[in-house]
């Protein structure tokens, strides 16, 4: 919305309020705004509303595919370790024989 205003004058802005002016009359203006205030803060509420839910509910698939990985990153340390006492160990033998 930010992005809108930059291609909006100042003399355009001041035309927009004075047909608004015109067509609402100088009593339900406010009562305008504070109707469009009350509408904005509802959307901002449903939408930090719905991107907690979709957190709560990606919260668990998350745990698990950073259990996964662990795992993953844990066994794949241990395989390597053992292959380098292996390789290690027959170095040694055909050093010695």
């Amino acid at each position: 919305m930010g992005n809108v205003l930059l291609f909006v004058s100042g003399s355009e802005l001041v035309l927009v309020l004075l047909l608004a002016l015109l067509f609402f009359g100088a009593n339900s203006i406010p009562e305008i705004a504070r109707t469009l205030g009350k509408g904005m803060r509802e959307f901002k509420k449903a939408t930090s509303d719905i991107q907690k839910e979709f957190e709560n509910h990606t919260s668990d698939l998350k745990k698990d595919v950073n259990n996964f990985t662990d795992s993953v990153n844990s066994e794949s340390n241990k395989l390597s370790r053992k292959i380098e006492e292996e390789l290690e160990e027959k170095n040694n033998d055909a050093a010695h024989g």
